[in-house]
């Protein structure tokens, strides 16, 4: 059995309500083994004999559609991968003077060059973003609402779903493989 971390996009936000503790028995009956969750923001550690990834992310928004009634995009990475994103934001050096605040966007999957450019490419007083792989690395020092990156025609082009540092390094800490 293969271990992998789903992180869940638009869950318990915008009156998309759906509790851990059933999302967790919907995702047990549809086959998945050792389901795990961490807050109430989507992030799902599981175990399951499939392997193509692909399938992974559809099996798992099938069985939450199901289970909550709504569209629950998946983010599915292995452990290794959680690890790196976590490695990545950590060897980056700031590109903003101060101590912004720190954001990771999962990728469903890699933008095409020219993509990641042209996210990297915006420049808004307060606002940094790198694209490293499946992952957008973000900095913030203007208010969160306020961030004018995140409705750009380039950002929205990308599926994904953002956490907080301190969320994705507790992720790492506790699903991700043991650094190298």
């Amino acid at each position: 059995m293969a271990t992998f971390i789903a992180l869940l996009r638009a869950v318990n936000v915008g009156g998309r309500v759906y509790k851990m503790a059933d999302l967790r028995s919907c995702l047990e009956a549809a086959g998945l083994a050792g389901v795990e969750t961490y807050i109430q923001t989507g992030n799902v550690r599981f175990a399951t004999s499939m392997r193509s990834r692909p399938k992974i992310e559809k099996h798992v928004e099938d069985a939450l559609a199901g289970g909550c009634g709504f569209d629950v995009p998946v983010i599915l990475l292995t452990p290794a991968e959680l690890r790196g994103v976590y490695d990545d934001a950590r060897a980056l050096d700031s590109p903003l003077p101060g101590d912004p605040r720190r954001y990771v966007t999962f990728l469903k999957s890699e933008p095409t060059p020219a993509v990641a450019e042209a996210v990297e490419a915006q420049s808004f007083d307060g606002e940094a973003v790198r694209v490293v792989g499946r992952a957008l690395h973000v900095w913030l020092t203007v208010p969160t609402q306020k961030a004018k990156s995140y409705n750009t025609k380039a950002h929205k082009s990308l599926l994904g779903t953002t956490r907080a540092l301190n969320v994705v390094r507790t992720l790492a800490e506790r699903w991700g493989s043991a650094p190298a």
